[in-house]
């Protein structure tokens, strides 16, 4: 592998508290790059069980550890000005002490936050282009401290943001995508892409799918005159076929192939019984693969 490598927990907030603090508090003492949180005004897979919200649970949470990065993965645009999100992005970076990676997407179409929140439902066309609004709005906030904008979904006018952002020249953007649209817009403003690959593919499904999705990446940055280094390519891991838990060789070898074809972060879910043991980590692999197969694995990359 000559890629350098990332791995992070994704923790979604369907547990006490108490539980979800302890769980950060594992992940970051393991020693993994980042941690986690999803953002929905509910489990949009499961909308009966309990569920916080994400920014709020993220704010107690970045108060709560201390070297770990921290983030939403990612923060709903359904209900939520960008001006208001850069605020609170702004805020939380303060309250990590700088630690904060702002995960954002452009959501589906059958996102109950919809109707729960009292939103008309987007065409593809219209939540793209919002997706677009709210990217420039809050790239353009967390990097000047007076903006204007107008656009055909959003405007703000003469948005104060003080004080400025710890990280500089602003919190990273992780922008999520699977679209070649969304995929665009990741060239232009990412520090991270992030995906999915695609719900229930095969192995080779997803291999091919991400290999794709790289080359493209690398084509749109090319266009822009944007070296495509400088983006890291992330996948959450568990909603296609793969089973990287089902043993440590299988996890050393999903990462190996995920690597090669151009993936160098990588997400799992931990503490989230229905994903199945083959999908998601357990403490005791949690363990294993922070202790034994990540330091390998990242000293193999160095060479």
């Amino acid at each position: 592998m000559n890629c350098p490598l990332r791995f992070g927990i994704i923790n979604v907030q369907n547990q006490p508290w108490i539980r979800m603090l302890e769980n950060w508090k594992l992940v970051e003492d393991l020693g993994f790059d980042s941690v986690w949180i999803a953002d929905h005004f509910v489990n949009p897979h499961s909308i009966d069980e309990d569920w916080f919200d994400g920014w709020t649970l993220l704010a107690a949470l970045a108060a709560q550890t201390h070297t770990i990065r921290i983030g939403t993965l990612v923060t709903n645009i359904i209900y939520r000005n960008p001006a208001v999100i850069a605020k609170e992005a702004l805020t939380l970076d303060h309250i990590s002490h700088g630690r904060l990676e702002l995960g954002i997407g452009a959501t589906s179409k059958g996102d109950p936050s919809h109707y729960m929140t009292g939103v008309d439902e987007w065409e593809t066309g219209e939540r793209v282009q919002r997706f677009n609004e709210v990217i420039e709005v809050i790239d353009a906030m967390l990097r000047n401290e007076v903006t204007s904008y107008q656009g055909s979904f959003y405007s703000v006018k003469e948005a104060r943001m003080k004080p400025s952002s710890i990280q500089k020249p602003r919190p990273r953007l992780v922008i999520a995508s699977i679209g070649q649209k969304t995929l665009k817009i990741a060239a232009q403003y990412a520090d991270t892409w992030n995906t999915y690959a695609g719900w229930d593919l095969s192995p080779k499904q997803t291999l091919d799918f991400l290999r794709q999705r790289n080359e493209l990446l690398d084509k749109y940055c090319a266009e822009l005159g944007r070296n495509p280094n400088d983006i890291t390519r992330s996948l959450l891991v568990g909603v296609t076929q793969d089973t990287p838990f089902a043993s440590m060789n299988a996890f050393y070898d999903f990462v190996g192939r995920m690597c090669e074809v151009g993936m160098t972060e990588f997400i799992f879910y931990y503490d989230y019984p229905k994903m199945g043991t083959d999908k998601f980590l357990d403490r005791k692999m949690l363990e294993r693969i922070a202790i034994e197969a990540i330091p390998a694995i990242k000293a193999k990359a160095m060479v």
